[in-house]
């Protein structure tokens, strides 16, 4: 695939990278972006904008109040791209999404908008921005059922034995990313590569939201609380009933695997939500140390701010 794509009257759109931590708003600030693009196409001789998500979880269908996929209502008219495009039964590795947000990007591109890239997989958006490539590794199921039998800790303690620099970004509790990157080290004989960060695109800008930790713990805490309300473990055991195993879901880390054990009764339901809050309080955290080691992304707390750089960065590029 080219690494530079063709852009509309001789000038190259940029892609623009919406990122955070969990629960910080940027679904709804990819949305106000996206909009305000369209309004001011003339402006910046474009065609508006389109969004490709960047969520680990988002990509599988029937994952919805538990990965806080985003709405109809919620997109605004906004297009939007890699939700509900791979089965939860199946592996979606991060190859994957990579040559499907490629080929969105372009076609995006190719209809002179911008793509906007949003979420907080900081894996996936850097497979998209920088110019990485991954490992061919088929899934190995003899290793595979080795491996679940495994707890997190067990499977962590091999990580850090064999790769201790995948093991400094991964997370820790997550059984299916750590059988994933043992089953790539059995496979190639050699720690994960480090990503590169020589930029794939021309020109790129990355926003990031950074919110103040005890408002984004609030956040966190009054969600969790929310998507209960909505049905939230309810989308869970209906996973479950159309064939994924406990152990499956538990594979896909937070709300799966504390609704899970609720489902199961191996806890209890305020043992869940405070587990829960406090698991994603901590992701939220590894979010931010993943996305502080860019020196290139641009940090705002309100979506106005977000709005403000992307105007500036266009302006600048309206005159190359």
């Amino acid at each position: 695939m080219e690494k530079h794509y063709p852009s509309q009257k001789k000038k190259d759109i940029p892609v623009i990278a919406i990122v955070g931590p969990t629960a910080s708003g940027k679904s709804d600030c990819a949305v106000a972006c996206a909009i305000h693009l369209i309004k001011t196409r003339k402006k910046y001789d474009i065609q508006g904008a389109e969004i490709i998500s960047a969520d680990s979880r988002q990509v599988y269908k029937g994952f919805n109040l538990t990965s806080g996929k985003i709405t109809k209502k919620e997109m605004q008219g906004i297009k939007h791209h890699l939700l509900d495009v791979a089965s939860p039964k199946k592996t979606f590795t991060v190859a994957h999404y990579q040559v499907r947000a490629r080929k969105a990007a372009q076609e995006i591109i190719h209809k002179g908008k911008v793509p906007i890239l949003c979420g907080g997989s900081g894996f996936f958006i850097d497979s998209v921005l920088h110019d990485t490539t991954f490992p061919a590794v088929k899934p190995q199921p003899a290793l595979r059922q080795k491996l679940e039998k495994l707890s997190a800790e067990t499977l962590f303690s091999l990580l850090q034995k064999k790769d201790k620099n995948r093991a400094h970004t991964i997370d820790r509790r997550n059984k299916r990313r750590l059988i994933r990157a043992l089953e790539i080290i059995a496979s190639t004989k050699k720690p994960i590569q480090p990503q590169a960060i020589k930029p794939f695109y021309n020109k790129t800008l990355i926003i990031g939201i950074n919110l103040k930790k005890d408002v984004l713990k609030e956040r966190i805490e009054k969600r969790v609380r929310a998507r209960i309300q909505k049905g939230m473990l309810r989308e869970v055991m209906r996973l479950h009933q159309n064939g994924l195993s406990w152990n499956r879901l538990e594979h896909f880390g937070l709300e799966y695997r504390w609704i899970s054990r609720y489902w199961q009764k191996r806890i209890s339901k305020d043992e869940m939500i405070q587990g829960l809050s406090r698991d994603i309080c901590h992701y939220a955290k590894r979010q931010m140390t993943w996305f502080k080691r860019n020196k290139n992304i641009v940090w705002v707390s309100q979506t106005k701010h977000a709005i403000d750089v992307i105007d500036s960065v266009l302006l600048e590029y309206s005159k190359d």
